[in-house]
């Protein structure tokens, strides 16, 4: 199915239609890569056996398309397996992948990491897949090449074997379904998300609530950058960075950023709430359930990535 749907748009030069949710103005035909005839061809295959099945970045420049739940990436680089102050985990899924500023952010973190008492540099988790693009399993985000899993186990080594970091697992960080730390919480971890926070390409980072707290009961500097560590559940395990669009991302799409304050007392109360959570709302309505997105759904630039050699 993946097969014929790409014979059909490299043979009738067509795209996969969907929503333009790109912002900012667009490169002329001539310059354009994701120029396309008007028609189209529509996939009812989801969208996320058609990424999955890719196992290498198109041949594009690098641009992030879409949002970080809603999009993929053109031109994406893939994060060496092992660098000096890092390595790439579970690398059978095949994540390792993401825009050139992520790749970059990365490999800056973990020297800082490096830094830190214990700790070797950084156990990489997910990225994105080499296009981007809805994940087979897993994740709603890390579509567009701008979001990273960092692990909160501490590498004393970066020689791990490929078999190693297929069994190798993380810590849990949490304790109480996420009210506080445990005692694997250290100053380190501290001192690692307040650098990631610090830097000006993050828009946030997600970590459960108790860790919040925490770091806003410790910190006795400048609290500027506690603004971009957001409560969320899960997140114990590792912690997940976003990146702002780059300049000059013309069809990336940003996230509202963040309410302005240091949002301490929000994380008190998903605290508060996990330690005495309020009752139900007997009028609340079900969930509605969460449908697999296919082509039509992501931004019409996504199937010229799809396309691509």
């Amino acid at each position: 199915m993946v097969r014929h749907f790409l014979i059909a748009l490299t043979t009738l030069g067509l795209s996969a239609c969907g929503d333009d949710r790109s912002s900012g103005s667009e490169r002329t035909s001539s310059q354009n890569e994701y120029a396309m005839p008007a028609s189209a061809v529509v996939s009812s295959k989801e969208a996320k056996q058609l990424f999955g099945a890719k196992t290498a970045a198109s041949a594009q420049q690098p641009d992030p398309i879409g949002g970080y739940a809603n999009g993929c990436v053109a031109g994406a680089v893939q994060l060496a397996e092992t660098g000096p102050t890092w390595q790439a985990m579970r690398l059978s899924r095949n994540r390792n992948w993401a825009h050139p500023e992520t790749i970059d952010f990365v490999q800056k973190l973990s020297a800082k990491a490096a830094a830190q008492p214990g700790w070797a540099g950084l156990y990489v988790g997910d990225m994105s897949q080499p296009r981007g693009g809805p994940m087979l399993t897993g994740h709603r985000s890390h579509q567009s090449g701008l979001d990273v899993d960092i692990w909160m186990l501490p590498p004393k080594r970066l020689n791990l074997t490929l078999a190693e970091r297929e069994i190798l697992s993380s810590i849990s960080l949490r304790r109480a379904n996420g009210a506080y730390t445990n005692d694997n919480w250290t100053r380190q971890h501290h001192e690692i998300l307040k650098a990631a926070a610090q830097d000006p390409q993050v828009a946030r980072i997600f970590v459960f609530p108790g860790a919040k707290v925490r770091m806003c009961n410790e910190e006795t500097g400048n609290r500027a950058y506690l603004r971009k560590i957001r409560p969320w559940w899960g997140h114990h395990y590792h912690f997940h960075v976003r990146l702002n669009c780059p300049r000059g991302g013309a069809h990336c799409v940003n996230q509202d950023p963040p309410p302005p304050g240091d949002g301490c007392d929000d994380a008190q109360t998903w605290v508060n709430n996990i330690l005495n959570p309020p009752p139900p709302d007997p009028d609340a309505p079900p969930p509605a359930p969460r449908r697999e997105l296919t082509m039509a759904d992501l931004p019409r630039q996504c199937a010229s990535v799809l396309a691509s050699p």
